[in-house]
């Protein structure tokens, strides 16, 4: 069922308008105290994560809106809520003394029988994300035969690798103010004017944005995993609402080898030394402070 463009405007709204409430709230009493949710930033400047819990909450009621049928609801509230619980988990409870970088890293201490909160959100997304594949994944095609066993079980399996790998991509560049909130608008615009199911999804995102990229890009608040992660698990549940199945593999492939190359690249420096992309990702940011001049 196609989402009609009222329903996609709507849904940007609430979300807009839920993100935005769950924030102000935040500021009056957050929850454990403002200092549980206070980090440090690039700069060295202290930044709030509460913009992660608002963006959630605002993803999770524009999802609920703009959802193409109960099964979609279904599917987008899994894949958020997982993304964002088990992000919350790795924000709130990471072990700073044993930290782990990467997915390599955190598979690595799993391999070796180690649980730390980022393995346990490995684990918690994908699991979320393979249960939101099942539920988006219909068993009949659209001429209402049966499809295969095989057949539904690897579409649900390719489909929840891409819910999983986009909700880690997104938090992966939430690194500098702004760069995860650009990302995610440059995905989520062309599914909210599209024809695809995941419409409402993507009209979702782009209201959760517009709520979030003024404090995001003061560097007064950041997504953190919880945000970010919710995010990414919205968009990959977006796209697999809304495209066939070759599409589905082309932005998998895409998204597992961006992935791939983090653990040996950093997106910043590449980012920095690309005209195009340094510019798009410097606008609208407070500009570095340059050296202070010792020779005064």
């Amino acid at each position: 069922m196609t989402v009609g463009v009222p329903r996609r405007v709507l849904a940007g709204v609430v979300a807009s308008a839920v993100t935005a409430v769950v924030r102000g709230a935040f500021d009056h009493q957050a929850p454990g105290g403002q200092a549980r949710w206070t980090r440090i930033n690039h700069r060295g400047e202290p930044i709030s994560l509460l913009e992660g819990p608002a963006a959630a909450a605002g993803l999770l009621a524009g999802g609920l809106v703009g959802a193409p049928s109960p099964r979609g609801a279904v599917a987008l509230t899994l894949a958020t809520a997982s993304g964002a619980a088990f992000g919350l988990v790795d924000d709130l409870a990471e072990d700073t003394s044993s930290r782990r970088k990467g997915l390599r890293g955190h598979l690595g201490a799993l391999a070796r029988g180690e649980l730390t909160t980022g393995g346990l959100k490995v684990l918690g997304i994908g699991g979320g994300a393979l249960v939101a594949a099942a539920v988006a994944t219909p068993g009949h095609r659209a001429d209402g035969t049966r499809r295969s066993a095989v057949g539904w079980l690897a579409d649900v399996a390719a489909s929840g690798a891409l819910i999983a790998s986009s909700a880690n991509l997104v938090n992966l560049l939430d690194l500098r103010p702004g760069r995860a909130l650009k990302a995610a608008t440059l995905v989520a615009a062309p599914l909210a004017l599209g024809p695809g199911d995941g419409a409402g999804a993507g009209a979702s995102v782009l209201g959760v944005v517009g709520a979030a990229m003024d404090q995001d890009l003061a560097e007064a608040d950041m997504l953190g995993d919880g945000g970010a992660n919710a995010l990414g698990a919205t968009l990959g549940t977006a796209v697999v609402l809304s495209t066939p199945r070759p599409v589905r593999l082309a932005c998998l492939a895409v998204v597992v080898a961006l992935t791939v190359a983090s653990e040996k690249i950093s997106f910043t420096r590449v980012i920095e030394r690309t005209p195009v992309l340094r510019e798009v990702d410097g606008w609208g940011r407070r500009p570095v402070d340059p050296p202070a001049d010792r020779s005064a």
